[in-house]
């Protein structure tokens, strides 16, 4: 069993799990996002629909459920459902940091594969995949038999958005992206490039759709970033991915072994 800890950080808190910081919030601001990879992904939903419009999003891995109270501030009487297996980890979210009464979120104690299986063709606009077992990305998440069924359940022009870890050479990212690839033709990956050029581990934020991504905003507000990233997308991401052969169920593996003791995600 995970040990789940909540600390306060001067006006928010911190959910420690894996010896790893896994949420920040501040619960009387949650359009403040303290974590980078979190503000990318923040990005993306933000330029999803139009300012302010409902939005039907669904959460594989809640954390502190930093990004549904983003979206619930940002976006009033949105849809959404969060799909977080570790009934435990609710149980404290609920006692520390309690969602805001009709904040429209919806937890259900499933796992993502199982969740995403249940839900109807066509409901979501945005899927987040957010979501760590142990620090690591479960293989049931990145397989090409899983992101088919996110992209049923989105809308044709909906947004398929995955945080995931790595080490260099990023040889199972690119694996990951090769299986997104089979069900979307618009894909972008962001990341520092610290972590693209092998410095370090780290976060790499990765967003799909059958329809065009607005890539040009992101890279704009990648260059204002208080922690500048790369956005690859088109002919150099392809490139990138190379011939990485996509994961199935039958061979899938959970992302690498990093480093513990991280104070945060970047």
């Amino acid at each position: 069993m995970s040990e789940i800890s909540f600390q306060p950080d001067g006006s928010g808190w911190v959910l420690t799990m894996d010896e790893v910081a896994h949420s920040w919030v501040d619960p009387d601001d949650p359009t403040r996002l303290e974590f980078a990879y979190m503000v990318r992904l923040a990005d993306y939903l933000d330029l999803a629909a139009g300012p302010g419009e409902r939005m039907w999003v669904i959460h594989i891995g809640g954390g502190a459920m930093s990004l549904p109270r983003y979206v619930a501030a940002t976006r009033p009487t949105s849809a959404q459902i969060v799909l977080e297996p570790n009934v435990e980890l609710t149980a404290k979210v609920r006692e520390y940091l309690p969602l805001p009464p009709r904040s429209g979120v919806k937890v259900r104690p499933l796992g993502g594969r199982e969740g995403v299986t249940e839900m109807p063709d066509d409901y979501a606009q945005a899927i987040v995949v957010d979501a760590f077992a142990d620090a690591r990305v479960p293989k049931s998440l990145i397989s090409t038999e899983f992101f088919e069924q996110c992209f049923r359940v989105l809308h044709a022009d909906g947004m398929l958005l995955v945080n995931v870890i790595d080490t260099f050479p990023l040889a199972w990212t690119k694996r990951v992206l090769a299986g997104i690839s089979q069900f979307a033709g618009h894909l972008a990956l962001s990341a520092e490039l610290a972590v693209l050029k092998g410095r370090r581990h780290g976060n790499l934020v990765l967003a799909a759709s059958r329809a065009e991504l607005p890539v040009d905003q992101i890279v704009r507000k990648a260059a204002g970033a208080d922690f500048p990233y790369r956005v690859m997308h088109g002919a150099k991401l392809v490139s990138f991915i190379g011939g990485a052969e996509p994961f199935t169920d039958a061979d899938a593996e959970p992302s690498p072994v990093v480093e513990r003791g991280l104070l945060h995600f970047e």
